[in-house]
């Protein structure tokens, strides 16, 4: 009976979601309230939803600010968590992933006196804040040192959901790549075609397999969650791989050559300064090398395995992106 209230698309897990979510209204302080709606993968996949998480957290730490995120059992789950947290006041309202766009276009039309912010996806309205990153722009200095690392002559490329955003990261993966190596060969791969793609760290391992099977000798994963599988498939073949969104080089120390940083962290953070400062700004905010938005890691994990010449070479193209001398091929200008 009350799952019928909820209407027939909602899923029992979106429904216990907002129950346990109205079970603790009554202790929310009057404070500037968040709340922060993670994508598939959820907050602890060491990658994208993390750095998310990391972001909001260090603003609950630094800025007094309460919190609370919910993790999406399914796409169905998006609209009815954000129109949850309008309804219940909150100041800021946070979506983490392009899958949640429809539902952040439905819902902050609705509730016109909310802010919103959603990371990968542009909508157009007035109270929406739109965070987008240069994903080619680090996709293409990772691909550089990966070819530069590569002793086969073959590299690979892992991706979660085959969709454009992706496509993107791989398009500059291999563009940067081939400007390190001409010869170089990059195998590429996607886990899937729908919102599972990004949770699944059996078929990413499975692929990761494959490719070191095939000759590749450094992959690099952007798949989210399952990107943890071709880590697994990394230390076990004990080549190496490539982290993406968080710096992941702590997870298999001594394999990962280096992450390709995307600062959600930063993204989230700034947004919710600036919202609970009186100053959300609506429309796109964008983020890449020249605004320290987009990056690769290097630390105490990875610093015998990333050589510095190869460090040097990638510093090097990183100057000429931010200089406009290097065009990085975009998928979304084809």
């Amino acid at each position: 009976m009350m799952r019928r209230l909820f209407g027939n698309s909602l899923k029992q897990g979106a429904f216990l979601i907002l129950l346990s979510l109205a079970v603790s209204l009554q202790a929310i302080p009057a404070e500037f309230k968040v709340g922060l709606v993670l994508d598939r993968g959820g907050k602890d996949d060491k990658s994208f939803n993390s750095s998310a998480y990391q972001g909001a957290t260090e603003a609950k730490k630094k800025l007094g600010i309460f919190l609370k995120y919910v993790e999406a059992p399914d796409d169905n789950a998006y609209e009815p968590q954000m129109r949850w947290f309008a309804q219940h006041d909150f100041d800021l309202i946070i979506g983490i992933g392009f899958a949640q766009k429809e539902a952040i276009k439905k819902v902050a039309a609705e509730f016109p006196q909310k802010h919103f912010a959603i990371v990968d996806a542009e909508v157009t309205a007035p109270n929406v804040r739109c965070l987008l990153f240069q994903e080619h722009e680090g996709a293409y200095l990772v691909g550089a040192i990966a070819a530069l690392t590569s002793k086969t002559g073959r590299i690979g490329f892992v991706g979660g959901m085959d969709v454009p955003l992706i496509r993107r990261f791989a398009m500059g993966y291999e563009a940067g790549a081939k400007k390190a190596n001409p010869q170089i060969t990059v195998l590429v791969n996607y886990v899937g075609v729908t919102g599972e793609a990004w949770n699944n760290p059996p078929k990413g391992k499975e692929l990761g397999l494959a490719q070191y099977d095939s000759g590749a000798d450094v992959i690099f994963a952007a798949a989210g969650a399952s990107g943890l599988g071709v880590l697994d498939a990394a230390e076990e073949k004990k080549r190496f791989a490539i982290g993406c969104d968080s710096n992941q080089d702590w997870t298999k120390p001594g394999l990962i050559l280096t992450s390709m940083l995307k600062r959600v962290d930063a993204a989230v953070f700034s947004s919710i300064e600036e919202a609970r400062a009186g100053k959300f700004a609506s429309g796109i905010k964008r983020f890449g090398l020249a605004n320290d938005g987009i990056g690769y890691s290097v630390d105490e994990y990875n610093a015998k395995i990333l050589t510095e010449p190869v460090r040097k070479h990638a510093d090097e193209l990183k100057a000429e992106i931010i200089a406009g001398s290097i065009k990085v091929p975009d998928y979304y200008e084809k």
